[in-house]
């Protein structure tokens, strides 16, 4: 992750915007709201982290490869610089963490036994039901 993690906030771009939200007369002032652009084809990831990356960016990835992030949360722009790299970090790690693998999980004869029993009485009390024949 370090390498990764490094060269991304090195190749990123900042473009600071104007924020909406709060802020009084300063809003109108002071561009404080950070877009974070990042080319994910730049970083060398594999074919598998990329496709992770991929769903997990969802809209924030550009047809270009480009990941754009938006922080304009906090009043200053240090602090939204700060949110909106900490979030391009935690994007690229849940990325790089591969998918657990599923233990496919093992009924014994016992368990496989009850089950069956408990779905022939369900059905035994489903086909009770109805209309009563005198």
């Amino acid at each position: 992750m370090g390498k990764i993690a490094d060269k991304a906030l090195e190749i990123a771009e900042e473009k600071f915007i104007a924020s909406s939200g709060p802020g009084g007369q300063n809003v109108n002032k002071v561009a404080t709201a950070v877009q974070l652009r990042v080319n994910v084809f730049e970083l060398g990831l594999s074919p598998d982290t990329f496709e992770r990356l991929k769903e997990i960016a969802g809209s924030r990835l550009t047809k270009g490869g480009e990941i754009v992030l938006t922080a304009n949360e906090y009043r200053t722009q240090e602090a939204n610089r700060e949110a909106a790299r900490e979030r391009l970090l935690a994007l690229l790690a849940e990325a790089l963490t591969p998918p657990k693998k599923r233990a496919k999980s093992r009924v014994n004869r016992v368990g496989k036994a009850q089950r069956l029993k408990a779905k022939k009485v369900r059905g035994e009390v489903k086909a009770n039901r109805g209309k009563v024949d005198w």
